[in-house]
């Protein structure tokens, strides 16, 4: 399965770095740069949970908050390549991937002051404090929020690149340093969830509600600035404690590049036109997956508060279902960590690798289709004349099992997908940064489809959340079987190659 592009005429090419066989580096480099992925994802936990709400709190509707989540997706897919490209081609004295990484730290902490202050920045610049829409708040919140995406991507990819340098091509570590990153994901996720579901967290920052800023406000407020701190600490502590050994790449033959043009996209849709047939079907499998997962992490929170707990949007009820769907997902992330480093077990042996990920897509699948189930009983259990209360205990505890269970298949697709792809561009001499741009392409394109359909989608078939989450589990169901029927294993010499153990 080859991620590269063969150059002609023996050439060099500018996917392929040529430099001096690296040596493995200790494990304990390896945990401490892991970490920053804490805090990361302690942002997007944030995000996940509270920010859909929020969104609609402005004055956004429902139907078109979907579209904010674009930036997300779009940031991915032109960040992440560039960011891939140049850090796999940086010369700074400084390190390859370091330079990226505290810049996008420092770009964090930006976006996070302006999200954190968009309604008091807009009611001084004349929105008014009763409902409705915020226009100068929204603004103020959706330029934020695209600088925190884009600074988000230039964090995650050269930190996965930056493992698989210190793993030295060492495919063992490799994949123990994507499971490691996957298992600080689900601790980042664990504060961020357990953060999001605490109601008084605002009074640590007392500042933080103003006229302008309710109590959700101030808490959403106050939660982000735990989570710059966080990140902010772990990015300092990895990036002064692990150091790298300036790269350049190889001499090779001259080439012309237009002016105004970024190579980097060149040699992306080269690579997606000579890919062999394998990376395409782990593209499929990759994109299909996550065609199943972004409407759920879109939305799971707003479902348990709609479709759970029966509530509108900025009534008491719903607030409830709100944090209870944090709740949920802090304990999807505990699953989370624990299935990470589990997946280094099942996934021992390359055939095991398909089977597992086919698997825990029916899984997904049988999950999402569940979310139809938990909402009808939740619609028997309430009175006619509307929800006045939270739902019996037993429809809380079904959709917090759902929640836990889908921590199961969401270490699988955080850990196999990228594990492959370091593996493969490592085997083929090709750069670690660019490879991952390349899988990535399969994960942003969907998000980028979803972000755009799924609020159209909803309302055709009567509103709510349920019609996307629908053709996720059909998805999912197509992505299992392509798994299982069509997905290439490992080469068994790439899984065996290290010591005793296989693919792990």
């Amino acid at each position: 399965m080859e991620v590269v592009i063969e150059a002609k005429d023996n050439a060099a090419s500018s996917f392929q770095l040529q430099q001096s066989p690296p040596q493995a580096e200790p494990m304990w480099k390896i945990i401490l740069v892991a970490t920053i992925a804490a805090g990361v994802q302690f942002g997007w936990a944030l995000q996940l949970s509270l920010l859909t709400p929020y969104v609609q709190l402005l004055g956004i509707p429902h139907a078109w908050a979907a579209i904010i989540w674009l930036c997300g997706p779009i940031s991915g897919l032109l960040v992440q390549p560039i960011v891939g490209y140049y850090s796999d081609h940086c010369t700074s004295r400084f390190g390859r991937r370091r330079p990226f990484i505290g810049s996008g730290a420092g770009l964090v902490a930006v976006a996070v002051f302006l999200i954190g202050f968009a309604a008091d920045l807009g009611h001084a610049a004349g929105d008014s404090l009763g409902k409705g829409p915020k226009p100068r708040a929204i603004t103020v919140f959706v330029v934020g929020f695209w600088i925190l995406d884009v600074a988000n991507n230039m964090l995650q990819g050269p930190c996965r690149a930056f493992l698989a340098d210190l793993s030295a091509e060492n495919a063992r570590k490799m994949s123990t340093a994507n499971a490691l990153f996957s298992f600080f994901m689900a601790v980042g996720n664990v504060l961020g969830y357990a953060a999001g579901s605490y109601t008084h967290l605002y009074k640590v920052f007392l500042f933080s509600k103003t006229k302008a800023c309710d109590l959700y406000c101030a808490n959403l407020k106050s939660c982000f600035f735990i989570s710059v701190a966080l990140l902010l600490t772990m990015t300092i502590l990895a990036l002064t404690l692990v150091r790298e050994t300036a790269t350049v790449a190889a001499p090779k033959q001259p080439t012309t590049v237009k002016k105004g043009k970024i190579p980097v996209f060149g040699e992306l849709f080269g690579a997606l036109k000579d890919l062999p047939r394998t990376m395409w079907i782990l593209m499929l499998v990759t994109c299909l997956n996550w065609v199943a997962w972004f409407p759920f992490l879109l939305f799971d929170t707003d479902w348990m508060g709609k479709e759970v707990y029966g509530g509108n949007v900025g009534t008491k009820l719903y607030d409830q279902g709100v944090r209870a769907g944090a709740l949920g997902l802090m304990i999807n992330s505990i699953v989370l960590g624990f299935a990470s480093l589990g997946v280094q077990f099942l996934a021992r042996r390359p055939r095991q690798v398909k089977k597992l990920w086919g698997a825990v897509n029916f899984l997904l699948a049988v999950c999402l289709a569940m979310t139809v189930l938990i909402t009808k009983l939740a619609e028997r259990g309430r009175p006619s004349t509307g929800a006045t209360e939270s739902p019996l205990v037993g429809i809380k505890v079904g959709a917090l099992a759902l929640f836990a269970v889908l921590g199961i298949p969401l270490a699988v697709t955080y850990i196999i997908p990228f594990a492959l792809a370091s593996i493969f561009s490592s085997n083929f001499g090709s750069g670690q940064g660019l490879s991952l741009g390349v899988l990535n392409l399969a994960i942003v394109i969907p998000q980028m489809v979803v972000s755009v359909a799924s609020g159209p989608w909803n309302q055709l078939f009567g509103g709510g959340n349920l019609p996307a989450f629908v053709l996720g589990a059909m998805a999912a169901a197509v992505s299992g079987i392509l798994s299982l029927v069509m997905l290439p294993s490992p080469p068994d010499d790439v899984a065996t190659k290290e010591a005793v153990g296989g693919f792990h």
